[in-house]
């Protein structure tokens, strides 16, 4: 009886540890960027739950600050990065690439290509292989608060160079400050001086020199330096910006401080829901023989890419590819980016200032990926630390197109 006992009990141990591992959910971790404070937070919120109950899988998932996150992304080693990851495209994820640390994913691809364009990977793609599954695409918008404009004089958005210029001297008359930018995060800086470089030299050349094939020894890209510059120095930013982050000044812009704000169509849900009446538009052309009003900086950059040490790359792949899709739906309808995914839902609900972009974007001469991202890490570094210069008037065009020219060429 007692043999009998025991082999029960030894028959219902295993039994419940062959029921434990049945029921034992496959788990991935996922590092990002939709901090709290992030435009993006609700479409990860959202989409993470639909993929867990759609794929049967666990997803751990920790959100960082953008720079710093940008700092320890870079030095983890392979074995440390997360199964998926937040990446940038262009030159940024092209070193995770080139190092061996991102998981091919032509094989998953495949059961995508009816929902995800081609192109929209071309910024991910090395060698003709996919290494990251696109999310968005955004490019860097001028947002108007058209209440402060009315009070200026203005009922509609400057676009012309001189027209604008116009409108801040005489916001500035008003006690209204023009510009809001963050110091802080140098990138912000970039968002107002790119569109002057890009508006003056034209998008090509620009994406020459950021991609090294071209010299930033150029005397027009100084004379666009010193066109920002003048902006800073007649007045036309807050000067509390150097010290600011990205959230205060957004957050002061919608709380009409600030008659522009120009950052990242990333932000169109959150300037469009918010009390007041808002416009977005695109920095005016500098030299019309060389550019036009519908080039654009941005793209499709926000990504997801998949380790090539994660213990399960197939299902992780499977699960980026899921997520991506549900990201870009929900992030589209909230206003946090534009659409890299062919949309399969109603749209109907999308917001105005979400449309303008859209149409914006649709129209589009050309576009030159930011710069932080079309350049590999160490050139990048040095490109942001003269733009933070820039912005602190300890250099000007001369010394920016001299100090890049020297120490990337």
């Amino acid at each position: 009886m007692k043999k009998v006992c025991a082999l029960l009990l030894a028959l219902t141990m295993v039994l419940g540890m062959a029921s434990a591992f049945a029921d034992e959910v496959p788990t991935l971790t996922l590092w990002c960027i939709a901090t709290e404070s992030d435009a993006n937070r609700p479409a990860y919120e959202a989409a993470i739950p639909a993929v867990e109950e759609a794929l049967g899988v666990k997803i751990e998932w920790e959100a960082f600050e953008n720079d710093s996150y940008k700092t320890k992304i870079k030095s983890t080693s392979a074995e440390e990065l997360p199964d998926i990851f937040f990446t940038w495209s262009g030159a940024f994820a092209g070193d995770f690439a080139t190092a061996g640390k991102l998981y091919c994913l032509d094989e998953e691809y495949k059961n995508y290509t009816a929902d995800l364009p081609e192109v929209m990977l071309q910024n991910s793609t090395y060698d003709g292989k996919h290494y990251a599954v696109p999310l968005t695409m955004n490019i860097v918008t001028l947002f108007a608060n058209m209440d402060l404009l009315k009070e200026a004089g203005y009922d509609a958005v400057p676009t012309t160079y001189d027209d604008l210029m116009a409108c801040c001297a005489a916001l500035k008359e008003k006690g209204i400050i023009p510009f809001g930018c963050s110091g802080n995060a140098t990138w912000c800086v970039t968002e107002y001086l790119e569109p002057i470089i890009e508006k003056t030299i034209g998008y090509e050349a620009m994406n020459e020199i950021f991609a090294g094939r071209a010299t930033w020894n150029d005397p027009a890209i100084a004379t666009a330096v010193d066109t920002f510059q003048k902006m800073i120095i007649d007045g036309y930013f807050d000067p509390d910006g150097l010290s600011l982050d990205n959230d205060t000044v957004k957050a002061n812009f919608i709380a009409g401080k600030y008659a522009f704000y120009q950052n990242g169509s990333w932000n169109c849900g959150e300037i469009n829901d918010a009390e007041g009446n808002f416009q977005a538009a695109l920095f005016p052309v500098m030299d019309a023989e060389k550019a036009t009003y519908g080039q654009v900086i941005g793209g499709p950059n926000d990504a997801l890419a998949v380790s090539a040490a994660s213990k399960n790359p197939e299902l992780a792949a499977k699960v980026a590819f899921a997520l991506g899709k549900e990201i870009c739906h929900y992030g589209y309808l909230a206003g946090s980016g534009l659409p890299a995914w062919t949309p399969d839902y109603d749209t109907s609900a999308v917001k105005p200032l979400v449309a303008d972009v859209a149409k914006m974007v649709a129209e589009s001469e050309g576009m030159v990926l930011f710069g932080d991202n079309a350049m590999s890490a160490d050139p990048a570094n040095v490109y942001l630390s003269y733009v933070a210069k820039v912005y602190g008037c300890e250099i000007d065009g001369a010394g920016f197109i001299e100090a890049l020219t020297n120490e990337l060429q």
